[in-house]
């Protein structure tokens, strides 16, 4: 939510521990709320860092990014311009519509139901679904009605962030220049390390709800992407993608259906990930999602992808909380 930007570039975790649990209650999974705020080893970082404004790919396009680095992670020291003790495997996540830092969706009604669902929290549950690696949140660039996620800096979105994907827009192309920018501001590359991604750099990409607009908007770039010397590194070092419960307002696209487009998807080396819930795939009230699932599975199986289909709380109503609980289950 745009009302209230964070002047500072860090959080202490345990700020935001005690913040998040005066929020949630007891309801706090075990683990969630990590102790201490910096390594033992000099050099260490915070767990968790916030950066504003990160720039990607052309001037206009910035994004706010939260940083949960792995215990024991280190960073660059000084003008050191030798290899650190870093690690080398990130995810990068886009959530969904209104989650948002915790101190924005305090002040929200809507936002405060879900409060247990803020971007701080879910960095920390998937820090535990991916240990020892680097884990980045990519918050929309927009929240229209503070609850609306709108990813226009990823794919051509209207003010509910219903996508118009294209071959080019540039999705890739910004998220390895955010990748590139956040880890100099993180201190985990030197200022105009060149090139990017550095060696021994690998990728998981996940994605929410909204948030898989941004996957699907990638995925229509990848004949291109493949073609391109720059992108082509970036593309080659992402390992999995995960699509966990896509959804948004439009009439259709939630998830691509285009064989020529997942062709494409399919000859790549990434394993693929689509975990869905009766929330999407079985509203009655929106029908294509679920057979726009069911073709993206069916054709992706046919063109040989190295492909998991997982159908959540199968034996439950859908609902809204399980929607979410997916971020905790995949």
């Amino acid at each position: 939510m745009s009302s209230i930007r964070a002047v500072a570039a860090g959080l202490s975790l345990i700020t935001v521990s005690r913040s998040m649990s005066a929020a949630a209650g007891s309801s706090e999974g075990p683990g969630l709320c990590l102790a201490g705020t910096v390594g033992t080893r000099s050099g260490s970082p915070p767990r968790l860092l916030r950066l504003a404004d990160v720039p990607g790919y052309e001037a206009h396009r910035v994004n706010d990014m939260l940083l949960l680095s792995p215990a024991g992670a280190r960073t660059l020291r000084g003008s050191d311009t030798e290899a650190a003790e870093v690690g080398s495997e990130h995810v990068v996540f886009f959530p969904g519509d209104i989650q948002n830092f915790q101190q924005e969706m305090v002040l929200q009604p809507e936002g405060a139901q879900y409060q247990s669902w803020n971007l701080e929290r879910v960095a920390l549950i998937l820090g535990r679904r991916f240990p020892g690696r680097y884990v980045w949140v990519v918050r929309a660039s927009r929240l229209y009605l503070h609850k609306f996620s709108c990813y226009h800096n990823f794919v051509e979105s209207n003010l509910f962030g219903a996508p118009e994907h294209s071959p080019d827009y540039g999705a890739l192309r910004h998220l390895r220049a955010l990748l590139s920018h956040g880890m100099e501001r993180a201190g985990l590359l030197p200022p105009g390390a060149s090139p990017f991604p550095p060696p021994g750099f690998s990728l998981a990409l996940v994605a929410f709800s909204k948030g898989c607009v941004v996957l699907n908007q990638m995925v229509y770039e990848l004949a291109g992407a493949r073609a391109d010397a720059q992108l082509a590194p970036f593309l080659g070092s992402v390992t999995d993608m995960f699509w966990l419960d896509g959804g948004h307002p439009g009439g259709s696209e939630t998830w691509v259906t285009d064989r020529r487009v997942l062709r494409e998807l399919a000859a790549g080396e990434a394993a693929l990930h689509a975990h869905v819930t009766p929330y999407e795939v079985r509203d009655p009230m929106r029908a294509w999602v679920g057979r726009e699932h069911r073709r993206f599975v069916r054709t992706l199986e046919e063109l040989g992808a190295r492909l998991t289909s997982t159908l959540h709380f199968e034996d439950e109503p859908p609902s809204i909380d399980n929607h979410f609980r997916v971020i905790q289950t995949f």
